[in-house]
């Protein structure tokens, strides 16, 4: 999975909704985390669309079981899979050895790398958000940033940083969640984003503020086409 252009991600803890993200996916997210049994559900996926695999650290949102060597040992497993073609891993986690030694199996195995990184709680500096992003884009093939938005001043930060980060060479990937920064999932595209995710059913939702995956898709869409 190379992202040189928009990846519209399907997010879902369930592979069998992979045959519904068809007409409007361009990969699916598989939620590991949220999984009941992650590593068996990829021997047994067979569906169109290459995957994700996010194994989310508690610490930044996520419901992974077991310690972070069992964690990252899992997303090893998991890039192995012939369907999977991202990972995502946390920037904090690939600034450790063990987190440095997962990706690059996971490159070894043919699997690109999302160095993510999340904040529930607001959004940082414009210049801080532009720092984050530059080092998580040169830890992983795209640097992830998603960030809570309380008003339109940071999803306006979000946007701006996107736009410098992506004019700097950098591969990314920003949303704001929340409400407040909800738009940000279809105007990020245009500056430079170059991941989108969204659940197939708006009930299962797996970030605050997302849009349901059709929704998503026609925003883009009706848009225009991103940097």
């Amino acid at each position: 999975m190379e992202f040189d252009s928009l990846v519209l991600a399907a997010a879902t803890a369930d592979l069998g909704d992979e045959p519904a993200a068809r007409p409007h996916a361009d990969a699916v997210e598989f939620r590991m985390d949220l999984a009941t049994e992650p590593l068996a559900a990829l021997n047994e996926y067979d569906g169109d669309l290459s995957l994700i695999a996010t194994n989310r650290d508690p610490a930044e949102g996520g419901e992974a079981d077991g310690a972070e060597a069992e964690r990252l040992a899992a997303l090893e497993s998991a890039s192995a899979h012939d369907a999977v073609g991202a990972v995502d891993i946390e920037l904090s986690s690939l600034r450790t050895d063990a987190g440095a030694a997962a990706a690059t199996t996971a490159r070894a195995n043919g699997a690109s790398v999302v160095a993510s990184v999340h904040d529930f709680e607001g959004t940082p500096p414009e210049s801080r958000l532009v720092d984050l992003l530059a080092t998580a884009a040169d830890r992983g093939d795209v640097g992830k940033l998603a960030v809570t938005a309380t008003d339109p001043g940071d999803a306006l930060a979000v946007l701006s940083a996107t736009h410098t980060a992506t004019q700097r060479g950098n591969r990314v990937a920003t949303m704001a969640m929340g409400e407040a920064g909800r738009h940000t999932r279809a105007v990020a595209p245009l500056y430079g984003s170059k991941i989108g995710y969204a659940p197939v059913d708006p009930a299962e939702a797996t970030a605050p503020g997302q849009y349901d995956l059709a929704t998503l898709a026609d925003l883009i869409e009706r848009l225009g086409p991103g940097v």
